[in-house]
């Protein structure tokens, strides 16, 4: 199992321009160190070397005085600056004791054979350094809080955006028809993000023609098809009685059916529906119509609740969602009304992985378990006729080892307030 370290945009984005800085500072700050203390150490033999010719004049002028801490042939001296005098040359050194500021030295041979040296320590030229040492670190310091804060400022601003986007495409995915990316991440700001977003746009706009078109091609061939399936209903009553005419007029019915589902997907899909609002005792509703749908079905109020909700749209799904607990399902099948929830359960395989996942869609009936015979037309316009609502209808399957067995759960939440055009809420498939 590998373990993924998530973090948002913004942090990545301060923490390369806090490393960046903090690279650049540390670079920069050496180069700075470096630079000065050459140039103070070249100051400083300069001015030893100055000093040593005037002590050597002296000396010469004054018929051997010592000036300045001048000392001849001291024990002290440095190998370099004795065999710099062997070759008559005068030199400087520096003596490096691995504490504080080097120890400057300079020498010149004389006329009579001996070497005149003097050295001396430049404290405060290196304090000036260890000053300049501390402003360096504090300069890094500010550059490296100062790019943090920048990214934070300029990832925040990108990280906001990309959210909005991300807000967006997914009310865009539950089937918000409205919602443009470009409009939800605003600002004046063009960057690839207005590129992202009118991609997205693009995209979505494409999709919902190639949809809306092939909804308008399925509501045509349904409705084209109701009249011939009409007509031929009406001649399978005509036929004489048998088990062929049996099978005819049941093979004519399912395809009237069918017809009539597909038109009302059609029209679900097209958000043009509209819910006609009444309160209503949702206990006593579901029970009487749980009586005429499955009367086979045990009902369970728990708690009575009045709600403001279309009857006919409320028992289109009550119907659908029995009917595929009935079909697919085992018995005994259990209805319990709670408030608001209305909870329809079968005690068969359960709802197959890909309904879980993604939904109800037409013409999918699931696995094998649970399909063979419909459509995958039920729970669409179940889902569908919620969704006018403002309901919220979700699919989880039971726990086979939990009290009751597995099965199948559908549970319908109507909202608190009436929905004010094709639906407030968006359906939501849980697997719990």
């Amino acid at each position: 199992m590998k373990l993924a370290l998530r973090s948002g945009l913004r942090w990545k984005v301060s923490l390369a321009i806090a490393a960046v800085g903090a690279l650049v500072a540390v670079a920069l700050s050496l180069v700075v160190h470096n630079a000065a203390r050459v140039s103070m150490l070249n100051s400083a033999r300069d001015v030893m070397d100055s000093r040593v010719q005037i002590a050597q004049r002296f000396y010469e002028s004054s018929g051997g005085k010592l000036m300045l801490r001048a000392k001849l042939d001291d024990p002290a001296l440095p190998k370099p600056l004795r065999e710099a005098a062997d070759l008559g040359q005068r030199a400087t050194y520096l003596q490096d004791s691995g504490s504080g500021a080097p120890e400057v030295w300079a020498s010149v041979p004389l006329r009579n054979g001996k070497i005149l040296s003097i050295h001396n320590r430049f404290d405060d030229r290196f304090d000036i350094l260890d000053d300049l040492d501390r402003a360096l670190i504090i300069g890094s310091v500010s550059v490296v809080l100062g790019g943090t804060a920048l990214g934070i400022l300029i990832g925040g601003q990108l990280s906001r955006r990309l959210r909005k986007a991300s807000v967006a495409a997914r009310r865009l995915a539950e089937g918000d028809p409205d919602v443009r990316v470009r409009d939800a991440i605003g600002g004046r700001v063009r960057d690839e993000t207005d590129d992202l977003a009118r991609a997205v746009d693009g995209m979505a706009e494409a999709l919902r023609s190639r949809l809306e078109a092939e909804r308008r091609v399925t509501a045509d061939i349904a409705h084209e098809l109701r009249t011939p399936v009409t007509g031929l209903l009406t001649a399978a009553e005509l036929l004489p009685p048998g088990r062929p005419t049996e099978l005819v007029r049941d093979r004519a019915q399912a395809m009237r059916t069918l017809v009539e589902d597909v038109l009302e997907v059609a029209r679900l899909d097209g958000f043009a529906e509209r819910a006609e609002m009444q309160d209503i005792e949702l206990g006593e509703f579901v029970l009487r119509r749980v009586r005429a749908f499955l009367p086979e079905a045990r009902v369970r109020v728990l708690r009575e609740a009045y709600v403001s909700t279309d009857p006919r749209r409320l028992e289109r799904i009550l119907g659908n969602l029995l009917a595929n607990a009935a079909k697919y399902g085992k018995a005994p099948v259990e209805v319990t009304v709670e408030g608001r929830v209305v909870r329809v359960r079968d005690h068969g395989p359960g709802f197959p992985e890909e309904l879980l996942r993604e939904g109800p869609s037409r013409f999918r009936t699931g696995s094998e378990d649970r399909a063979g015979q419909g459509h995958g037309l039920g729970l669409t316009i179940a889902a569908g006729q919620a969704r006018v609502l403002g309901a919220r209808l979700t699919f989880r399957n039971a726990d086979p080892a939990g009290p009751g067995g597995g099965g199948a759960i559908a549970v319908l939440w109507l909202p608190e307030s009436s929905p004010t055009d094709t639906g407030t809420f968006p359906i939501i498939q849980v697997p719990d």
